[in-house]
């Protein structure tokens, strides 16, 4: 049997993470939840992360921030954004940066696990 996918979510809204976190677990994937940018890059779980599945809008470093922020630091697992905000040049901005998937909330949890087999199966693409 396959190791399950380390998927990290990280939105400061506790219910949306609650959420995102249990519906996840409940497709098998093993799943870390926090609640900012800098929780998540101080964690160990970071070196494991399959996938980031982040908030765009947090209040101390964005998502895009913090994918800009991995890439520098040489890490490449994808990024799936989700925000309450949906905006075409927050999307464009979002998906240049090298995001996987832009999702508004609240998201069909179908498009989310879309999202997910696509970044993980390593094919890339930009979908929204």
């Amino acid at each position: 049997m396959s190791k399950p996918s380390v998927i990290s979510v990280i939105d400061d809204d506790p219910s949306v993470r609650a959420a995102t976190s249990n519906l996840l677990a409940s497709y098998g994937y093993l799943v870390y939840a926090f609640a900012s940018a800098e929780e998540f890059l101080r964690a160990a779980a970071l070196v494991e992360t399959s996938c980031v599945i982040t908030d765009v809008q947090m209040s101390m470093m964005s998502g895009i921030d913090l994918l800009m922020h991995m890439r520098s630091l040489g890490h490449r697992m994808p990024f799936i954004f989700v925000t309450a905000f949906p905006d075409d040049g927050v999307r464009a901005r979002a998906i240049k940066a090298g995001g996987i998937c832009f999702l508004a909330k609240p998201f069909a949890t179908a498009a989310l696990i879309k999202c997910l087999t696509i970044a993980l199966s390593g094919s890339g693409g930009t979908h929204a």
